[in-house]
């Protein structure tokens, strides 16, 4: 049986998502106490790869257990009080056993949220940037985005992709009344992508770079014209979507 199980977690104490040798994971943790749950050795594999420091709103992964879980409610209740409180489970729900959380996934939101000042309460919880920005040249930058499929100059280099293209749907920055927001939601993302395209916007805010430098930097290919990446901190997975009525398996 196969099930998906909807994660929401504040990524700053965890390496990152995925399981690697040293560091602390939030794919550990989940395993960890799956297995105390369930009694068995549970393998969960992510919709998404979050770097070290990012945080999450919704992410989902799937995994395999022998029999059916008779209660999923319930084992999700059995997973909150034993993962860490910046970890949490909403719900665990059967799906079809051929359905994969990340190639089945139709898109993927993601925010990145800037103050400008110190806030007590948002501590690793968003990018503190105090230069002036001028977020007309910045979402004018940005509906660029929407004109190109391939992101190869704001991926990581060397990693193991076979395509560096993407359909971006929305790509924009909003105001708020402790900053900005800039909201991207696509078919699928790269890595370090959203955190390089919000360090190259930021310089077009400050005058640093054109909207025709913008555009020219897209057009390289070349990692090396774009800006460092944003701080992990400010960055969200806030959606990740899909066609429910085709995945879920009624048992």
């Amino acid at each position: 049986m196969r099930y998906f199980i909807e994660v929401s977690y504040k990524g700053t104490n965890y390496h990152g998502w995925q399981r690697q040798p040293n560091g602390n994971t939030v794919q550990e943790e989940l395993e960890r106490a799956l297995a105390i749950i369930l009694r068995q050795p549970v393998e969960i594999i992510g919709s998404s790869r979050t770097d070290a420091g990012v945080h999450a709103e919704q992410q989902f992964a799937h995994f395999d257990v022998e029999n059916p879980i008779a209660a999923p409610d319930r084992v999700a209740l059995g997973l909150n009080s034993l993962l860490p409180k910046d970890i949490a489970v909403p719900k665990i729900v059967a799906v079809r056993p051929d359905v994969h959380s990340r190639f089945a996934a139709t898109h993927r939101c993601y925010e990145y949220r800037i103050i400008f000042q110190k806030n007590a309460f948002l501590t690793d919880l968003a990018h503190v940037f105090r230069p002036e920005l001028d977020v007309q040249r910045m979402n004018e930058a940005a509906a660029l985005l929407l004109q190109y499929t391939d992101f190869e100059c704001f991926s990581k280099i060397h990693t193991d992709v076979k395509t560096f293209l993407c359909s971006i749907e929305h790509a924009y920055w909003e105001k708020t009344r402790l900053g900005l927001i800039f909201h991207i939601k696509a078919n699928r993302f790269l890595r370090g992508m959203v955190r390089a395209i919000v360090g190259t916007l930021l310089e077009v805010g400050q005058g640093k770079k054109s909207y025709a430098d913008f555009e020219q930097l897209i057009i390289s290919k070349n990692r090396k014209n774009a800006a460092a990446q944003a701080p992990a901190c400010g960055l969200f997975l806030v959606e990740v979507g899909y066609d429910w009525a085709s995945i879920m398996d009624d048992i």
